[in-house]
């Protein structure tokens, strides 16, 4: 069965289990690096449930023009994917053109090709539930898939079309070209109404006290985030297993109420298009008052985990917002504790596991303590007709004290400043009003 031409292939029928990988070594890459993000495809791959079974690698200056790798090493991969008659995938380490994918198909044999992006956007697609997260995973893969019409034509009508199927005459990809273009435009539009709406919640917000969870993908953000609010999240240990953003309440409740987002986990060479689509969930980090940056400690790469997270949140506006470095799963490690040289490299930061607790219990006393620092006490008069000011200031401040006179109030309270700013500005309205 044909899919419609403005569906993007579905790939989680088509997928082999077997996998190959192969990578070039660029110059400006360590050899760390190069380690680390191999490691992270290999990851990535048993996200989509597929076994890596072997890997071909090359320095070279820059890409093979026509075929991403060199002859010889094309050679190389061909024998590794003859090497079972099991359908096999080729995953490539870096973004290619569709038209070196479909070189490296041809000259290797393999069933599929994909490339890293093509690999993130299925696992995306695959765990995006909310609306807004499925009709931004859906406009970028229509985006990516745009210029692959002509290889990815065949792909529904038997997995060896993933890539250098026949095309169905130029007529006929001319009008599956402009469908697809329509329905991005039809899925921007539906995408800027649900930021309207995201923003419209979001002014509703304004004035409490809001943290955001971010960090590196995988790291336990979601596990803190429920043992924090007691939120029902789903956990697992997968890349990307969290897409949507949820916000509930601190608990237990403080005096007065912190906001937690969780939100979608960072990984390097994340595909630019991919960090602008889920610009409005990643908005929760640039409105929050802290960022709780978490860390898996147990990861060799962390350090380089906490700089890709860095580079994201400045890309999104986010750099200046004050941070809590999380270093998570101290559990596994030896001895339980994360190397002196990391906690010196920052000043505001906690070694923790989050299934701990009294870990747990640690970080949300450091939350309310960061929000308490900047706290201004003051004393307000408030008249007894004005009981919805009355309550708005029990909602949005600590009150110390209450005296009781004869036409009016007078309350003692502990609040910050711009909690100050808009109470004074509706004291005053409400005099002008009497007036």
């Amino acid at each position: 069965m044909s899919q419609t031409p403005t569906e993007v292939p579905d790939l989680s029928q088509l997928l082999p289990k077997r996998a190959l990988l192969c990578a070039v070594h660029l110059p400006d890459d360590d050899e760390l690096g190069f380690r680390e993000s191999l490691g992270e495809l290999t990851r990535l791959a048993a996200t989509l449930g597929m076994r890596v079974e072997g890997e071909v690698t090359q320095k070279r200056s820059s890409f093979e023009s026509s075929a991403y790798l060199g002859p010889g090493k094309l050679e190389e991969l061909a024998e590794l994917t003859k090497q079972s008659e099991e359908p096999t995938a080729i995953l490539i380490d870096h973004e290619v053109s569709p038209s070196q994918a479909r070189n490296v198909q041809k000259a290797t044999g393999a069933d599929l090709v994909l490339d890293r992006t093509a690999v993130i956007l299925e696992i995306f697609h695959r765990h995006a539930k909310s609306r807004q997260a499925r009709a931004q995973v859906e406009m970028v893969r229509l985006e990516y898939m745009a210029p692959r019409l002509r290889e990815t034509q065949g792909m529904s009508d038997r997995v060896r079309g993933g890539i250098g199927g026949k095309g169905a005459g130029e007529s006929q990809l001319e009008l599956d070209r402009r469908k697809l273009r329509d329905r991005i435009a039809e899925l921007r539009d539906e995408l800027v109404a649900m930021e309207r709406e995201h923003k419209t919640r979001s002014a509703r917000r304004q004035g409490l006290r809001r943290v955001a969870l971010c960090g590196y993908t995988n790291a336990g953000k979601s596990t803190l985030f429920r043992s924090l609010t007691g939120a029902d999240v789903y956990v697992a240990d997968k890349l990307f297993a969290t897409l949507d953003t949820t916000v509930r309440q601190l608990h237990p409740e403080p005096r007065r109420t912190i906001l937690c987002s969780d939100t979608v986990g960072f990984i390097r060479n994340l595909p630019t298009k991919l960090v602008a689509s889920f610009k409005t969930t990643l908005d929760e980090a640039l409105e929050a008052g802290l960022i709780l940056h978490v860390v898996d400690a147990s990861d060799p790469a962390a350090l380089r985990h906490i700089d890709t997270t860095c580079g994201v949140l400045a890309e999104i506006g986010a750099a200046e917002v004050p941070q809590l470095i999380v270093f998570n799963k101290t559990d596994k490690l030896p001895g339980g504790q994360v190397p002196d040289e990391w906690t010196q490299k920052f000043a505001r930061q906690v070694s923790i596991s989050a299934k701990n607790p009294e870990d747990v219990a640690r970080v949300r006393q450091l939350i309310i303590d960061f929000f308490d620092e900047g706290l201004i006490e003051t004393e307000l008069e408030v008249r007894y007709d004005q009981s919805q000011l009355r309550a708005q200031i029990f909602e949005s401040s600590e009150v110390l004290h209450e005296e009781f006179g004869e036409e009016s109030a007078r309350l003692r309270i502990r609040a910050d400043q711009a909690t100050l700013g808009r109470l004074a500005h509706n004291m005053q309205e409400r005099e002008g009003l009497k007036e």
